[in-house]
């Protein structure tokens, strides 16, 4: 009988004296480049693999993985996050855990249901939905099995957010929205139900539960227009697309909304940033989207970030050293992350990061 091979992390070292001058100059104190090509455990949102790169250096490391649908601009903010992890110690943690959410994906409600059993405790599920090619039903069907997994394991601590990544109109929203909350026995809100800020604020005119805001302010350039159209109760933010943790703080800060501190996908060297966000901020009125380690069949590390009784321990995550060069990369990743990487810091460089 043929036994497939377990998955693995492929883990290669760039050396930063390979690099073209204008990209180590921007660089500047990053004393080693390591670029990553990660299985996913199931299929996310369409994607099957995590790609990305971890620099380090005198405060320890950071990691830049912008999915590969971003262009250079947009794709620099990930590389100014990662510069500032390596160069630039945290922001001091007001907490020493942070508690967080189950993420389950588009699949069967028999899945859904188990991935919140084996979730590490979590109190929180967040629900993908809206999928292209999935009916609502469908999206009703895994809610509702996720609240029988959250009454069978927290009870009525138990809650429910769902994601629709900016999927529906206005109509579809309410629909669905609707719908889900009764699935839900009550949402805690719903994310990004349509794509504009002005659709948002039509639907949180028209539903009773709360609306988040996320690619509104990952992908917007001005993060804010969405707290000050009043389009949105809870802002979504991520260290990476922004462009580091104190950036990333600074527009929890100003939103004046409730935060959430989510993940971008990232290995848990990533993933550890906003672990740090997340301890730094002032108050946390909900849990937060840092478990998506769960979602990686393979990480750089053999101790991911992962949740323990629903909370994930503040820490600082380094690579595993036996981890380099041991499983070749595939064919064509490194040469591509090379142009990736110059072409990132020739924008980081127009701003003058590395003059």
């Amino acid at each position: 009988m043929h036994v497939s091979a377990p998955p693995v992390a492929s883990l290669q070292e760039i050396d930063p004296a390979t690099l073209p001058t204008p990209t180590r100059e921007v660089l500047g104190g990053v004393d080693r480049v390591l670029l990553h090509h990660l299985p996913m455990a199931i299929r996310f949102r369409r994607v099957t693999t995590r790609e990305g790169l971890l620099l380090h250096g005198p405060a320890g490391w950071g990691e830049a993985a912008p999915f590969w649908d971003y262009d250079a601009r947009e794709s620099s903010t990930w590389l100014a996050a990662a510069l500032e992890g390596a160069l630039h110690a945290a922001p001091p943690a007001l907490r020493d855990s942070v508690p967080v959410n189950v993420t389950v994906p588009v699949c069967p409600p028999q899945e859904a249901a188990r991935r919140v059993l084996a979730s590490g405790g979590c109190a929180t599920a967040k629900v993908k939905v809206a999928d292209p090619g999935t009916a609502l039903d469908e999206d009703v069907d895994r809610v509702a099995a996720v609240r029988e997994a959250l009454d069978a394991t927290v009870g009525t601590r138990g809650r429910i957010r769902v994601d629709a990544n900016a999927a529906w109109s206005v109509t579809a929203a309410v629909e669905a929205v609707r719908a889900l909350d009764r699935a839900a026995g009550g949402l805690e809100y719903v994310e990004q139900p349509c794509p504009s800020v002005e659709e948002l604020a039509e639907v949180r005119r028209r539903v009773d539960v709360p609306i988040a805001a996320d690619e509104s302010i990952r992908r917007a350039e001005d993060p804010l227009a969405v707290a000050r159209a009043d389009a949105a109760d809870i802002a979504v933010v991520k260290v990476a697309p922004l462009g580091g943790v104190m950036r990333a703080l600074e527009v929890a800060r100003s939103s004046g909304l409730e935060v959430v501190i989510s993940s971008a996908l990232e290995s848990s060297v990533g993933l550890a940033a906003g672990v740090h966000a997340a301890a730094a901020l002032p108050g946390l009125d909900h849990a937060c989207g840092l478990a998506t380690a769960q979602l990686l069949a393979a990480d750089v590390t053999a101790h991911p970030l992962l949740p323990v009784g629903g909370a994930i321990t503040v820490r600082d995550i380094a690579p595993d050293e036996d981890l380099v060069g041991a499983h070749p990369l595939p064919e064509g990743v490194e040469d591509r992350w090379r142009e990736r990487l110059d072409a990132m810091c020739r924008v980081l460089a127009e701003q003058g990061v590395g003059a």
